[in-house]
């Protein structure tokens, strides 16, 4: 049970805090580089699967992302930008989620499901058109708890997916832990697509919302 002093402490804070805002904003041209840059890589050998026997699963092989989403010019120039940013962006999470922990923050943000899944779904059916009002309004509702707990998650899968394909030797007990090269690069690709549709629907819930702008740039009230 928190003390009074923690209470009151928490209660005392902006809606969003500096550490909260600064993480997100900084991530905003670190995953853009990342995506552009593993996109350039990926170009290079546009296929899934172990050489001389391709997954059949996957619709794409052999068929390069388009240029325009591509960023460093060729292979070696993007392995240099893609490694070179994303300890960067190990940082900036690292620092986020010891912020999370150290601040009580993840108790408003994280999905718990004892308290969140009623709520989301409830939130789910609203958007849905099945039900007519919205759930109790709280900080966060639970249907964006959950999809921010999934956001951090696929980033933990993405960097230990990524390590496991920049280090297949030297760190062969995580490449084994997805099962091998192959697979980790399939996780790889995949936490990418993830993550790029939780941003379109996170854009999409600003769009609906549009004082969440206000909020992450200023903080927002204190409460």
């Amino acid at each position: 049970m928190e003390s009074s002093a923690a209470e009151k402490r928490r209660k005392g804070r902006r809606a969003q805090p500096a550490a909260i805002r600064l993480a997100h904003w900084f991530n905003i041209p670190l995953l853009v580089i990342m995506a552009g840059s593993g996109l350039q890589i990926l170009a290079a050998y546009p296929a899934l699967g172990p050489r001389g026997a391709q997954y059949s699963w996957y619709p794409f092989q052999n068929d390069a992302p388009p240029s325009w989403l591509r960023l460093g010019g060729w292979l070696a120039g993007a392995r240099h930008l893609h490694f070179a940013i994303a300890w960067f962006l190990i940082l900036n999470g690292v620092l986020y989620l010891i912020y999370m922990a150290a601040s009580g923050e993840w108790r408003r943000r994280v999905f718990i499901p004892r308290r969140d899944t009623s709520n989301a779904l409830a939130m789910f059916g609203y958007y849905l058109r099945v039900r007519k009002t919205p759930p109790p309004e709280d900080f966060y509702n639970g249907l964006q708890r959950l999809a921010y707990t999934f956001a951090i998650l696929f980033g933990v899968v993405v960097v230990l997916s990524g390590l496991a394909i920049y280090k297949p030797v030297q760190l062969y007990w995580i490449t084994a832990a997805f099962g091998g090269y192959d697979v980790a690069r399939v996780v790889h690709l995949s936490c990418l697509v993830l993550l790029a549709l939780f941003t379109a629907m996170h854009l999409a819930l600003v769009a609906l919302h549009p004082r969440t702008v206000v909020a992450m740039l200023t903080g927002g009230r204190r409460g």
